[in-house]
């Protein structure tokens, strides 16, 4: 396998340095705070949040991961020998090569052109090349280009100004210039962008897989950046670029692929050409049952995706192939805001396609790629879970969950990271806290994105489109969008608050108690003994029992209760800090069971605060007592059962 560009941009030795110092000094820090029962295997809240999703989304994303490995050890080698055995014996009869350029830096699009150029010469068949540009700038660079090469003999450039309405116009003009010249049968289609550079024997090592395969339709390769900014930045693409090479990997094992990527993809002339091949590039659609029909914008690599897919073309990815892209963020000084910017138009692209590609079924496309596009729905709700309960668990049951999570992030991102790496051939420290930003922040927007995926902007070209042209009816859309994701993500957290304990419907002693005290004003102490048992066995471990205001007694049912096997999960019992307040009206037998303030045994009264507090003691367990007013006093129920005759 062919390495990488060696000017790709990452991250310098300072910054690694400082990220491993950075993580290492968290890692002490959270093994020191660690919640020494966290880990319990009757855990719920954590082998909820932890075990049980996380070992579904892992397990699934460790048979992509095989799947990529075996593509790429296993079945790619033998694919690579055919190939290169078929491009000994011929070559397609004619190329076209469909460039997009929009406002490219002249610098960066004298390289682009300059190696297409010389792939081209390299190649040696005869070939068209469609320089579809929006300034006369451009025509400048090609031209300088073509001198420095002498003006070869099978290179032919013709110019097509765009619109400034997008690259799907562009590119259908160029088709449909492409179908007038009626291409020859086998004669290939390279479409790429403007900042793209083909690295040395791209075109040689990618297009010879069509003559070795007849029903293979398109293809595309593994990518490289070439960034202009920071350390994160160069880092976030790289990272970006590993994840889709093991995914592509992964599917290329089915002979499909979940996207033809822009920045370089080929295809077989004859499909290219066909009109409604063109038509659904140029004018692509959806009819929604909110949004009515709009048309896409960006996304024109899903639309010839789609319509291979449904037409039941071969895909393949070419993991060997290396192009560069000259990569910059839309404002280099704001990470955050500019990679939210493209995370959120990659996936409006990729939810405005996945509905009706899921809607063809298993057959044209194989159960594994069907399945790989249904999880892309459920993963944006399935990675949230995570975060969400742990959040829950962390404010409202046991701050100290905080570390365990944070152990969980480092563990499983870190043995992830190292997955990648192993496939991509590099590492770096920063994919730990990047990958977690993608996946998260990542999740968020694909569910943004989801209710409101009719909006659309490219921020290069500087266009938007997609809402309705009045004011009122797309305010309107954006008010139910608001709404329709507030209650999907409500009734998640909703199932998540109940699951995790936070937050449990009441028994009717609980409402009794609130009746009694809430309502009435009772000043007769009420038997809480089921009540209190119940709860100091069923909290998530580590919790608080929060005792309202108002007088509560306590018998030796409670002790009765306790020792029955139950396991105690509370880790103290708290009263009302205020007025009123909280007392127990505690039986002997009980009170022989609490520590007061002194650490002796209850006799008459005590009051235990934060600063002198009391403890119920359970063999080995001692639970303390905080804000609770104690007194020592017969039960007149118990007293009767004891001294009744038989």
């Amino acid at each position: 396998m062919s390495k990488p560009p060696l000017d790709r941009a990452v991250a310098s030795r300072v910054t690694e340095l400082t990220v491993l110092v950075l993580i290492l000094a968290m890692l002490v820090v959270v093994i020191v705070e660690l919640p020494r029962e966290v880990f319990d295997a009757e855990s719920k809240s954590f082998f909820f949040a932890i075990g049980a999703v996380g070992a579904w989304r892992y397990s699934w994303w460790l048979v992509q991961a095989l799947r990529s490995a075996w593509y790429n050890r296993r079945l790619f080698p033998r694919l690579r020998a055919e190939a290169d055995a078929a491009a000994e014996v011929s070559r397609p009869p004619e190329l076209y090569v469909l460039c997009t350029s929009f406002r490219i830096d002249p610098e960066v699009n004298f390289r682009v052109y300059d190696a297409l150029v010389r792939e081209l010469v390299d190649y040696g068949v005869p070939t068209t090349l469609f320089a579809s540009i929006s300034d006369r700038t451009d025509v400048d660079v090609i031209t300088h280009v073509m001198d420095d090469h002498g003006w070869p003999g099978n290179v032919e450039v013709r110019y097509m100004f765009q619109k400034g309405d997008g690259k799907r116009s562009a590119m259908a003009e160029v088709l449909r210039a492409i179908s007038r010249r009626l291409p020859a049968p086998g004669a290939l289609l390279v479409s790429m962008d403007g900042d793209i550079r083909l690295e040395p024997g791209t075109l040689e090592r990618s297009l010879s897989f069509f003559q070795a395969d007849p029903d293979l339709g398109a293809l595309t390769t593994n990518n490289s950046a070439i960034v202009t900014g920071g350390d994160a930045t160069r880092e976030w693409y790289d990272l970006r670029y590993a994840q889709r090479h093991l995914v592509m990997s992964s599917l290329s094992v089915s002979n499909r692929l979940l996207v033809l990527t822009g920045r370089y993809s080929a295809f077989r002339a004859d499909l290219a050409v066909q009109p409604d091949f063109i038509d659904l590039v140029e004018n692509d659609q959806v009819e929604h049952w909110r949004f009515g029909r709009f048309k896409f914008l960006s996304g024109d690599d899903k639309s010839t995706w789609f319509w291979l897919l449904k037409n039941g073309w071969r895909m393949r990815y070419i993991p060997d192939v290396y192009v560069s892209g000259f990569e910059e963020l839309p404002d280099r000084r704001r990470f955050f805001a500019s990679t939210t910017d493209l995370m959120r138009r990659w996936y409006g692209n990729m939810l405005r396609t996945s509905d009706r590609a899921i809607a063809l079924g298993p057959r044209p496309m194989g159960m594994f790629a069907w399945w790989s596009l249904v999880d892309q729905r459920l993963s944006m709700w399935t990675t949230l879970i995570g975060p969400t309960v742990a959040l829950l668990v962390t404010l409202f049951v046991r701050p100290s969950f905080i570390f365990a999570y944070l152990l969980w992030i480092l563990f499983t991102r870190g043995i992830a990271t190292l997955i990648l790496a192993w496939q991509r051939g590099r590492y770096s420290l920063l994919w730990i806290p990047l990958i977690y930003y993608n996946q998260v922040w990542g999740a968020i927007l694909k569910t943004y994105v989801s209710f409101r995926f009719n909006r659309q902007k490219w921020s290069r070209q500087g266009i938007s489109a997609g809402e309705p042209g009045d004011p009122v009816a797309a305010r309107r859309q954006r008010h139910m969008g608001h709404l329709l994701h507030g209650f999907a993500y409500g009734v998640l957290l909703f199932v998540l608050i109940l699951t995790t304990g936070v937050l449990a419907p009441p028994d009717r002693m609980s409402l009794s108690i609130a009746r009694d005290t809430g309502v009435t004003g009772s000043e007769t102490p009420e038997n809480v003994n089921r009540w209190l048992s119940q709860v100091i066995t069923t909290l998530p471990d580590g919790g608080t029992v929060q005792l309202p205001a108002g007088s509560f007694r306590v018998n030796e049912a409670l002790l009765d209760a306790l020792e029955n096997g139950e396991t105690i999960r509370a880790e103290r019992i708290d009263g009302a800090d205020g007025t009123p307040s909280t007392t127990l009206a505690l039986s002997p037998a009980v009170a022989a069971h609490i520590e007061g303030p002194d650490g002796e045994a209850i006799e008459d009264t005590a009051s235990c605060t934060p600063e002198t507090n009391c403890a119920l003691t359970l063999e080995q367990r001692r639970l303390p007592l905080v804000n609770v007013r104690l007194r020592v006093e017969a039960d007149p129920i118990m007293e009767a059962v004891a001294t009744a005759g038989p």
